[in-house]
């Protein structure tokens, strides 16, 4: 399977661990090159983001409404093997629960959940959604397709960012995300939930008090499953790596990297 990869690689080997960012639903590897690639390879990383099977410009984009969250695991080893080392793995939304199961079955230095479906999964949030768009919820589960709940600007900001998003950064998404499997989101609702006593890595869990998809107390449990505490980016809504407040995002995930010598 060709899968796209985006790198920017430090000029110095000072941080010997590589970061693998892997991204949401709907979005592909554009979502971490804006900001965090660039920032992290300042302070001293290679970091690389991928583009899950179906996404951007990798291969699969005709069964992508099929692909499982294993598929999506099986990408992220095929990049993870490829790098000069083991790197600790990043994820964002759907990605943070890519990074979940990932962990369960392979080593990683470290992992970090970027406003992470939560490790329960995604019933209360299918429920959310149910009561306050149910027409939207009943197209989506009709047609089996994910789109239409990016079908709008203005609904792409309430879900994705908090109020203090500039315009433009709406607007760029908007004209970026696609559709998304509908088999992993079953999965992610009932089929292949996390088993977090399988995994050994430390845990970062990172979640914004202004996020359209997840509330700070599902940031909280998954936190808490993991034997760790969450830590919640004031005025911050879904999408932190493209927020005004991305540079503290970065700063939470670049301290918490320092503590543990990575």
């Amino acid at each position: 399977m060709h899968l796209e990869v985006i790198s920017r690689l430090s000029a110095s080997t000072s941080r010997p661990t590589p970061l693998l960012f892997v991204h949401g639903a709907s979005h592909a590897a554009w979502c971490w090159d804006e900001h965090f690639l660039p920032y992290f390879a300042e302070h001293g990383y290679s970091a690389y983001a991928l583009s899950l099977r179906g996404h951007g410009d990798s291969e699969g984009r005709e069964r992508l409404r099929w692909w499982r969250i294993r598929d999506y695991v099986a990408d992220v080893r095929q990049v993870a093997e490829s790098l000069p080392a083991p790197p600790v793995v990043i994820g964002h939304s759907m990605g943070g629960f890519i990074v979940q199961k990932y962990l369960e079955r392979y080593n990683a230095p470290g992992g970090v959940l970027v406003a992470s479906a939560p490790v329960f999964g995604m019933f209360p949030l299918d429920w959310r959604l149910l009561m306050q768009h149910p027409l939207l919820f009943l197209r989506v589960n009709a047609a089996m397709y994910v789109k239409p709940m990016f079908n709008t600007r203005a609904r792409t900001r309430a879900l994705l960012y908090s109020a203090l998003t500039p315009h433009e950064t709406v607007e760029r998404t908007f004209a970026r995300v696609q559709n998304e499997s509908y088999a992993a989101l079953l999965d992610m609702t009932l089929f292949d939930l996390p088993r977090p006593r399988k995994v050994h890595s430390p845990l970062l869990v990172l979640g914004g008090t202004e996020d359209g998809f997840f509330t700070p107390r599902d940031t909280r449990i998954t936190a808490r499953a993991y034997g760790t505490e969450a830590v919640l980016v004031l005025d911050t809504g879904h999408n932190l790596m493209l927020e005004p407040s991305w540079q503290t995002t970065a700063d939470h995930i670049l301290s918490w990297l320092a503590e543990r010598g990575l």
